[in-house]
């Protein structure tokens, strides 16, 4: 027990290091630019040395790749609690409501994505979409998995679909109207408002009853 402890330890804090190295990142790419960011900035930001960031992070794109395959493993871990789960509507409703909190909390990594398609192929040397492609392939087994905890091995292609849709549905409104959506102390202290601006967790709330709409009397949410 005693030797497994300051393994742990060291574990948590490499862990720690590796998610301000990310946290720092997104900050400097959404600054300045992800071309005109370099990994001296991001060393001088964290106040650590170039070579304490290389240890964790070779080059920026190690760092881009990084968020990809941390929202996957995310959904991983989702997939693996929901396949624990009795097949039933409270599993499909709490699956729902932990994966559109996993796309909200991804939400600045979205927008970056978004915003730096270009310099992100030119960086790859890909000169396409072949990286968009390949997330979206990566993406798609995940979705299939998800979809199925929801409506049931067995579920008829309709149910499947109607599953789908408010997985999509659910993605696709966290990333459009977070940019509305203010951080719950900001929320708190406004004292007025455009009266169609939500907090997150509001959104959070009117997005899983969509969803739950959506797979309403299917499979295992039946």
């Amino acid at each position: 027990m005693d030797a497994v402890a300051p393994a742990l330890s060291q574990s948590a804090r490499r862990g720690d290091t590796r998610g301000r190295i990310q946290h720092v990142a997104l900050e400097l790419f959404a600054e300045h630019g992800y071309e005109r960011t370099s990994l001296r900035e991001i060393a001088e930001r964290l106040g650590v040395t170039k070579a304490a960031l290389y240890y964790h992070f070779k080059s920026k794109e190690d760092i881009v790749r990084s968020f990809t395959e941390d929202y996957f493993d995310r959904l991983d871990a989702l997939i693996a609690w929901g396949r624990d789960q009795p097949p039933t509507a409270r599993t499909g409703h709490e699956l729902l409501d932990r994966y559109i909190g996993i796309v909200m909390e991804g939400n600045e990594v979205f927008r970056f994505l978004e915003r730096n398609q270009a310099s992100l192929r030119s960086s790859d040397g890909s000169g396409d979409s072949d990286s968009g492609k390949q997330r979206f392939e990566q993406f798609r087994p995940r979705l299939g998995a998800l979809a199925e905890i929801i409506a049931g091995p067995d579920a008829p292609p309709r149910s499947r679909i109607r599953a789908a849709a408010a997985l999509f549905a659910a993605s696709g409104a966290c990333i459009f109207f977070m940019s509305d959506a203010p951080a719950p102390d900001a929320v708190r202290t406004a004292a007025a408002g455009p009266p169609q601006l939500l907090g997150r967790d509001e959104l959070r709330k009117i997005v899983l009853e969509l969803a739950d709409d959506l797979t309403r009397g299917i499979g295992a949410a039946s």
